[in-house]
């Protein structure tokens, strides 16, 4: 790639770090980041590592960025901002070549690329996804690693793109299997417009041995997989159904005006994206309406949407530039500036009392945060804390992550470690006993706080103000406690 598109490349990373900003310990961070600072640190966590090991055994991600760290001395807070830097960069680099193989003109690769940098934290549908989150994850990762690999298709670079796909599996299984269905859907439908046959029994083989599982799911399972309704697509608002279906009647319309341009590349990724999206729209419809199905749902088959936007950013940006902007400066202007300005104040009100990019070097605003940071450096590596199982939802909490920033053990909580549950079944148990143990927190008095300890060995534990008389609490601000139950 020649150095102007990739100094524009890297003015666009920046813009986006600036619009959608940047938050550690938000969100999935606590899932996935506990599991790189193990690596780096094996004596963290003594407890409770099952309910973030269990994505981290699956994958190489918490492996990669910890030798990434180890191997450059790099300050871990130094080391995935740089990480997530370079995910968005690579992602912005594999959109430039992926547009190379759909569009002819630069303005419309540009429109493309920019148009997807400025809508990087848009919702996918009803899925709990962004296009690209504001904290380093494995979804990060995976992004442009499926981009790549899209594009190798295109470009009939199949070593390339098999090499794309091992590297994204390795990353997020999950997602890694999505492009290479996709991927695969490309290939075939390549080879049947050139007239080379194809013997569907294998894959009704294929879709008819998926009945020989049988499935379970237990009372406390059935609870953790309830937090999570957008796993099913019955519990979708009718405007997320909408997310679904109308990207199907947009490729359709793109289709047309790629073949009347012929633009073969654009009209065979317009036609597989139809039936991709279809596809595993019918899939999410089978295993979210009978109930006995319901442990088949953490599949998530509609994160397959994923791609499906990512194209449709691709395609519609290109189109935009060719039959709307053109070569109109203040159309761009137009466009881009209230985009920019929205997303940059949808940022804004989900993290009002964060800085907009909480740099490494920075101490944080956030009150929460503060306690959280205070506990890394001020308790013992094999603590356990208590916090409210609902911390998360605490006005002016944000979301951040005990586990993450903490960097200390905690009970189980009914936010985060519930995703992991609807994942691995066998996490259920534990985690709603766990639950229950702490159930009328805002009601605990000294003697529930004793009970924690004697059951768990529970040595601290983090309130909100004004707090509980009678607990040393070496650290509080105007948000919260941190206390010891140690005599």
């Amino acid at each position: 790639m020649k150095w102007k598109p990739t100094l524009g490349l890297a003015l666009l990373t920046l813009a986006a770090l600036g619009i959608h900003g940047y938050h550690p310990c938000a969100e999935d961070a606590e899932i996935y980041l506990p599991g790189v600072e193990k690596a780096l640190n094996p004596a963290l966590y003594p407890t409770g590592s099952q309910f973030f090991e269990s994505h981290a055994g699956l994958s190489i991600f918490s492996k990669l960025i910890a030798e990434s760290i180890r191997l450059t001395h790099i300050p871990f807070e130094y080391g995935i901002f740089i990480w997530q830097l370079a995910c968005i960069f690579l992602f912005l680099v594999a959109c430039w070549q992926l547009t190379g193989a759909l569009f002819a003109s630069r303005p419309a690769r540009w429109c493309a690329v920019s148009l997807i940098a400025a809508l990087l934290t848009m919702p996918v549908a009803g899925t709990a996804l962004y296009i690209m989150d504001q904290y380093l994850n494995a979804r990060n990762v995976e992004a442009f690693a499926a981009i790549f690999a899209v594009e190798r298709v295109l470009r009939r670079k199949y070593v390339g793109m098999a090499l794309w796909l091992l590297f994204e599996t390795a990353i997020h299984p999950l997602m890694g299997a999505f492009t290479f269905s996709f991927c695969l859907l490309l290939l075939f439908l390549r080879f049947w417009e050139a007239k080379i046959s194809y013997r569907p029994k294998t894959q009704f083989a294929l879709v008819a041995s998926t009945g020989l599982f049988t499935l379970h799911s237990s009372p406390a399972y059935h609870e953790a997989a309830r937090l999570h309704g957008f796993h099913y697509i019955m519990n979708w608002a009718w405007y997320e159904w909408l997310g679904i279906i109308a990207p199907v009647f947009l490729f359709l319309w793109f289709e047309r005006i790629a073949k009347k341009r012929e633009l073969n590349n654009m009209a065979l990724v317009c036609r597989a994206l139809v039936i991709f999206d279809l596809v595993y729209f019918v899939a999410a419809l089978i295993v979210s309406v009978p109930k006995r199905f319901e442990v088949l749902a953490r599949i998530q088959p509609l994160r397959s949407l994923h791609l499906v936007y990512i194209l449709l950013l691709l395609l519609g940006g290109g189109l935009l530039a060719e039959y709307v902007l053109k070569n109109r400066i203040w159309r761009w202007l137009l466009l881009f500036l209230p985009i920019c300005a929205g997303m940059f104040f949808a940022q804004r009100s989900l993290f009002p009392v964060s800085s907009q990019i909480e740099w490494p070097w920075s101490p944080p605003k956030n009150p929460w945060a503060q306690a959280f940071l205070w506990i890394r450096h001020n308790t013992p590596e094999n603590a356990l804390f208590a916090i409210d199982p609902y911390y998360a939802r605490v006005p002016g909490e944000e979301i951040i992550g005990f586990r993450c920033l903490a960097q200390r053990s905690r009970l189980a909580d009914i936010g985060k470690d519930s995703g992991p549950v609807s994942m691995f079944p066998p996490l259920a148990e534990e985690w709603f006993a766990e639950l229950q143990a702490q159930k009328n927190w805002k009601q605990f008095t000294i003697e529930d706080f004793a009970r924690l300890r004697h059951q768990y060995g529970v040595t601290w534990v983090v309130l909100q103000q004004p707090g509980i008389a009678g607990l040393t609490c070496p650290f509080q601000n105007s948000a919260v406690r941190v206390c010891s139950l140690q005599p």
